[in-house]
């Protein structure tokens, strides 16, 4: 009896014995690595995401843009039988302008953008809301495929978490830039938003667009390629060196504080993607 008391003593003793010093550095090196794969996880899925909307979305609206040149013989709102070469030029030609000459001169207007029943979030110009220069209107009525976007009617609008997991909207619309009028020496800076036809796409969040202008460009530069920001950069005659992209994803939506909390919907900044045609 006494030995078997003496026994179950010993065990006791022994489950009472906490965990050693190896023991802990397992089971925090094991934490570790599950926290460091859900953080990788997370920059896994966010990149994923944006490749997504880069082929699925912003490619497939290039591809009906140049769908509608194919089939039409004109750009996006042009005239047919008078072309003017221009994203809604039909309404350029209004008054008998024409393109091709000095487009600099301040009294050229370059027309209203082609959107979808309202411009994007950010945009300056304003769109065009004469009856049939809808942007679903022109594309359906050239029998063009467009991208299936937000849902039926929302084409030209995608929806994506940001990095606070609160919800952005894209929008596409298109329109034609005026070609810059440069000074002398050091006055000549311009708008670095890029002349010619552009889709314009609002809502990104500053990582997005990094990340659209790396996939698109090579390289994130907000002034420089066919990838750009819209309004505000400045475009150097010089080959100087290029410009990051001057928000980031600690900026609160509607300021460029750098002060934004885990909580709060990140700041947009709106581009252009230059087309071929």
């Amino acid at each position: 009896m006494k030995h078997s008391f003496i026994q179950s003593h010993r065990a006791g003793a022994r489950r009472q014995h906490g965990f050693t010093l190896v023991e802990l550095a397992v089971v925090l090196a094991v934490i570790g690595l599950i926290i460091g794969a859900v953080a990788i996880g997370k920059d896994v899925q966010r990149n994923a995401e944006y490749t997504k909307i880069k082929n699925k979305f912003i490619d497939q609206w290039e591809q009906a843009y140049n769908q509608y040149y194919q089939r039409t013989g004109v750009v996006l709102g042009d005239n047919q039988t008078g072309p003017q070469n221009m994203v809604n030029g039909e309404a350029f030609a209004v008054g008998g302008v024409r393109s091709g000459r000095d487009m600099t001169a301040a009294a050229v207007t370059a027309p209203a953008a082609i959107c979808r029943g309202a411009k994007g979030q950010g945009m300056a110009r304003a769109f065009d809301a004469t009856v049939g220069r809808d942007l679903r209107t022109l594309m359906t009525r050239a029998g063009i495929r467009m991208p299936p976007g937000r849902a039926e009617g929302l084409e030209d609008r995608y929806v994506y978490l940001d990095s606070n997991g609160n919800p952005q909207e894209i929008q596409v619309c298109f329109q034609w830039n005026k070609p810059i009028a440069l000074g002398a020496g050091a006055a000549d800076v311009g708008a670095g938003e890029g002349s010619g036809n552009v889709m314009v796409i609002t809502g990104l969040t500053p990582d997005l667009a990094r990340s659209l202008d790396q996939m698109i460009d090579g390289k994130p530069d907000e002034r420089e390629g066919r990838f750009r920001r819209l309004e505000g950069a400045t475009h150097a005659t010089t080959n100087a060196p290029g410009a990051e992209w001057n928000r980031s994803n600690r900026d609160k939506i509607g300021t460029n504080n750098n002060d934004g909390l885990d909580e709060d919907q990140v700041e947009i900044v709106t581009a252009i993607y230059k087309m071929n045609q």
